[in-house]
């Protein structure tokens, strides 16, 4: 998950948390394995050794080769105390303890979002995984419950890291926010999605919530920033696109750096963020630090993470959305009062706070041995 330039949440939580503990930790030796070479800006302690293990693994049938015999391999010839994996998959073959970090079970709730081979990877081996991990850790009290429930796991076998924000994120002054519009929106406020283009980041329905909110307030002139990969960019969400009057105002960025997204995020009226489904949903706690406020989804983990800071809306209603969005964009003293807000729950959630709790599971699992 530490590809240079193309961290997203599960690559930023290894890299936040491990560039901590390994740090905090110099009493310890760790081995990153990876399974292509490294960018040496991820070997940041020099209690770290690096391990190239082939083949590269992005195919579901090369992860299985990879997890069942390469691991295994590499865990005996360095006698590993623990393997740690926070993608979700172990080895079923290695009687080495292992923590296994599950950010979510969307492929149990969503399969059709992924596709087919994936999708029965997923809900074939992550069951077998949860039984067979000697601990586990989730990132909301949300997904742990979904666990319990989906996977008949013992309560007292997981532990909840909660993810933290980049500390780089903070307000910009109105000149730089002006700034930040003139260069991606034609110097008008904007709504701003933020993640990966899944299909369960909803942003068909975000499409036809932004075109029901220009139809119906012709008078307040705002645009629809879209940020992130068309990696899973499907018909549904195309046709959708396809069939706004007002497709005129959506702006795609692609990928952008860090430090452009924050600017990005910085200056917008508002972050949309209305997932069908999420585990955590990090971009909501970068919007607080940010002093943006939020207009999320009432389901799954994202009431929990916006701890009454956010506008909270239907994903499944188009109409609900949009009356979220005409809400921030007329009523300052709501705006106001949600950046506040925004502020204090931001608190609440540091990469500090997730390594401290990581380790404190790894050391469980290392000191019952």
């Amino acid at each position: 998950m530490l590809l240079k330039n193309r961290l997203e949440g599960i690559g930023w939580f290894t890299y936040e948390s491990f560039i901590r503990i390994t740090q905090q930790h110099p009493e310890h030796q760790f081995y990153f394995l990876f399974d292509r070479k490294w960018s040496p800006e991820y070997v940041f302690s020099t209690n770290i050794t690096p391990i190239v293990v082939p083949p590269q693994a992005r195919h579901p049938l090369l992860i299985k080769l990879w997890y069942d015999l390469c691991i295994p391999f590499v865990l005996k010839r360095i006698k590993a105390d623990i393997f740690v994996s926070t993608d979700a998959m172990l080895s079923l073959y290695t009687k080495v303890p292992t923590l296994l970090v599950i950010h979510d079970l969307n492929f149990e709730h969503y399969p059709n979002d992924l596709p087919w081979l994936i999708r029965k990877y997923y809900r074939s081996h992550t069951p077998k995984f949860a039984l067979h991990a000697s601990g586990i850790a989730t990132v909301s009290e949300f997904s742990k419950n979904d666990i319990i429930s989906k996977y008949g796991i013992q309560e007292d076998k997981i532990a909840i890291v909660y993810n933290g924000a980049n500390e780089n994120f903070h307000p910009l002054d109105i000149i730089s926010q002006q700034q930040i519009r003139l260069q991606y929106s034609d110097g008008l406020p904007y709504f701003l999605f933020v993640g990966s283009l899944h299909p369960r980041k909803n942003l068909a329905n975000l499409f036809k919530a932004f075109d029901h909110f220009c139809s119906c307030n012709a008078g307040i002139d705002t645009n629809l920033l879209i940020v992130g990969e068309r990696r899973w960019w499907t018909n549904t969400i195309q046709e959708a696109f396809n069939s706004m009057l007002f497709q005129n105002r959506v702006k795609f960025t692609g990928r952008v750096s860090t430090e452009s997204l924050h600017k990005i995020l910085a200056s917008a009226l508002a972050l949309t963020y209305v997932s069908n489904f999420e585990g955590f949903g990090i971009p909501i706690i970068e919007a607080f630090k940010c002093g943006t406020p939020v207009i999320t989804s009432n389901v799954t983990s994202m009431p929990e993470i916006a701890g009454g800071a956010a506008l909270l809306a239907d994903p499944s209603s188009p109409e609900s959305i949009s009356i979220a969005m005409k809400q921030l964009a007329t009523d300052k003293r709501l705006r106001d009062e949600l950046i506040l807000k925004g502020f204090e729950r931001a608190k609440d959630f540091n990469w500090n706070n997730t390594a401290e709790r990581l380790w404190k599971s790894i050391d469980k699992i290392t000191q019952s041995l």
